[in-house]
C-alpha cells in the first residue's frame, strides 16, 4: 500500500508558530462542521419517495452519527465509522442499479439499504472527512481479493507519513494493517488529490490526479455540497 505524498512544514518561527495556531483553528471549524452536519430537507423528502421511508430513517441514523461523535482518536473515528457502514448489506451493483459498475453516494448508499465494496469503502471515506479526518491520511484502494478472485475497494489510512496502512474493509469487521492482509493484492489507489498506481506492497508511484476516472468524476458530481 502507498500512502498519499504529505506536505513538510519548514522549521522556522512563523511555521512553529502555524503549526501550533493552525490545529486548534482546523479543530474549532471541524467540530462546528460536525455538530451542525444538516441533510438538506430535500435529498431526504427525494430519498423516501424513491427508497420508502425506511430510507429517511437511515440517513437520520447517520446524521446523527455524525453530529454526535465524541471520538478522541483518529483510530477511535475509523473503529466507529467501519462498524456503522459494515452492518449494511452487500448487493452486486448488477441487482442493486441495474447497472455493470455504479458507484452510488453515502445518500444512495444508505437510502437504498445496500451496495457493493466501493459503496461501503465509498460511504466511509466521505463520513471521516465530515468527521475531521485529513484527506491525505485517507485512500481508496483498488485491489484484488485472492479468495473471491475479483477486484475490490477498501479504505486505507496512514497514521503518519510512510506508515503501514490501516484497512476498513467490508468482508471484516476487524481493522488490520496491511501486512496483515495477504488476502488483498493492492492494484491503485486515489483520493481527491491524485492517483497512484502500487507495486506489490512497496511504494506506489502518482500517476495523475483522481479526476481521470471517469465513475469518481460522476459520483461527485451527484454528491450534496455538503458532503465534498
Amino acid at each position: 500500500f502507498h500512502p498519499a505524498p504529505f506536505k513538510i512544514l519548514i522549521n522556522s518561527p512563523t511555521s512553529l508558530v502555524v503549526s501550533i495556531v493552525l490545529p486548534l483553528v482546523l479543530l474549532f471549524a471541524i467540530v462546528g462542521a460536525r455538530e451542525s452536519f444538516t441533510l438538506e430537507r430535500g435529498i431526504v423528502d427525494a430519498a423516501k419517495k424513491r427508497f420508502g421511508s425506511e430510507a429517511g430513517n437511515r440517513l437520520m441514523a447517520w446524521q446523527q452519527f455524525i453530529r454526535d461523535d465524541r471520538s478522541a482518536t483518529e483510530g477511535e473515528k475509523l473503529e466507529k465509522v467501519n462498524r456503522f457502514f459494515n452492518r449494511l448489506t452487500f448487493v452486486s451493483d448488477a441487482i442493486h442499479w441495474q447497472k455493470r459498475d455504479y458507484w452510488a453516494t453515502p445518500v444512495e448508499f444508505l437510502a437504498s439499504n445496500g451496495g457493493d465494496c466501493e459503496d461501503f469503502a465509498l460511504a466511509k471515506y466521505f463520513t471521516l472527512k465530515i468527521l475531521g479526518v485529513p484527506e491525505e491520511k485517507m485512500n481508496l484502494t483498488y485491489v484484488k481479493a485472492w479468495k473471491l478472485n475479483q477486484s475490490h475497494m477498501v479504505v486505507t489510512y496512514y497514521a503518519t507519513p510512510g506508515a503501514e496502512p490501516l484497512v476498513l474493509d467490508n468482508l471484516i469487521d476487524q481493522i488490520q494493517p496491511g501486512s496483515r492482509r495477504t488476502d488483498l493484492l493492492p492494484v491503485y489507489s486515489f483520493n481527491g488529490s491524485g492517483l497512484w498506481l502500487a507495486q506489490e506492497r512497496g511504494r506506489g508511484n502518482l500517476v495523475g490526479k483522481s479526476d481521470r476516472l471517469k465513475l469518481w468524476n460522476e459520483l461527485l458530481e451527484r454528491m450534496p455540497g455538503s458532503l465534498h
